[in-house]
């Protein structure tokens, strides 16, 4: 019972990322500059997806899923902050590079991972959580890893106010209006005013919405592809911290708080998805090396087959 959603998530995801490696690796898919690919998912297709899951809900369930968004924010910052401090004392590691190490570790793979996963255990009513989660890092957890590498990288176009407050106050706005961190905002804005996304809208959005977890996953192999797997240390704490340091977190969080058991299960399950691909994709966007965050991706997602499991069988 407790293999078949895990079976039925977890292979298709790997079909297409390997689907990707290998178009990468055999030159059928350029996979050195992949900026157009990159354009596609976070520019448009993400974001009409995130715009439509979080707009589509009723108001008052956007509101019931408050406490979920609060619980997976403050776990998601935590973990963010302890590896960015963590790997910034113990390496040579750059403070972009220690930024999108730390987003990848945080932030969950919702959109690929999550999805099919919560469909398969929670059932259709597992996708507004999700959207509820894919909101809380959107626009909590990317901006400021994105604050954090527009003030190492800057600009080469554009330089950065002088004085401290001027380049916070500038990557601030670099990164809150981008379009993947403003979709999920205005989303969620839109249901709790309680208007009703229009038929034809929504029909538009998804077109182009619904390519967004395959073709996010197809550049991540395309991506890693080009650069080696590396297992060292680092990696293999990332991922001890992402698959089972982020469930464990949350556990602790949600017995501690007055809140539903169905929620509690479902905060847990979001938590125990492996690694998200967002860092690798801003990394390919800022020009940064992306090696130890694929590596990180590749060992989380494949671990997180154990972790997954244990948690669907203890929980559901």
């Amino acid at each position: 019972m407790t293999a078949n959603p895990i079976l039925l998530a977890l292979a298709p995801i790997f079909f297409v990322i390997l689907a990707g490696y290998g178009a990468g690796r055999l030159r059928i898919v350029e996979n050195h500059h992949v900026d157009g690919l990159n354009a596609l998912v976070m520019i448009f297709a993400l974001p009409a997806s995130l715009f439509v899951a979080t707009a589509s809900a009723p108001r008052k369930e956007m509101l019931d899923q408050a406490p979920l968004f609060l619980i997976l924010a403050l776990v998601m910052l935590l973990v963010q902050l302890a590896w960015y401090f963590f790997v910034r004392a113990s390496s040579d590691v750059s403070k972009a590079d220690a930024a999108l190490q730390a987003l990848t570790i945080s932030f969950p793979n919702l959109a690929g991972v999550g999805l099919p996963i919560a469909a398969a255990v929670v059932g259709p009513d597992g996708v507004v959580p999700v959207a509820v989660a894919l909101a809380a890092g959107s626009i909590i957890i990317s901006p400021l890893s994105l604050v954090l590498v527009e003030l190492d990288t800057g600009n080469p176009k554009e330089e950065l106010a002088t004085g401290s407050p001027g380049k916070v106050w500038t990557a601030f706005l670099r990164s809150v209006t981008k379009p993947v961190v403003l979709a999920p905002t205005v989303g969620i804005l839109y249901s709790l005013a309680g208007w009703e996304l229009l038929s034809l809208a929504k029909a538009s959005l998804m077109l182009v919405g619904v390519a967004a977890p395959g073709v996010a996953l197809f550049l991540t192999g395309l991506i890693l592809s080009s650069q080696p797997f590396r297992l060292n240390w680092s990696v293999v704490a990332a991922t001890g911290l992402a698959d089972i340091g982020r469930p464990i977190l949350t556990a602790v969080v949600v017995f501690t708080l007055p809140i539903s058991t169905e929620t509690a299960k479902i905060a847990i399950l979001l938590s125990a998805i492996p690694s998200g691909f967002f860092g690798i994709l801003f990394a390919v966007n800022y020009r940064l090396n992306s090696a130890s965050t694929g590596s990180m991706v590749i060992a989380s997602t494949l671990f997180s087959i154990v972790t997954l499991a244990t948690v669907i069988a203890l929980l559901f």
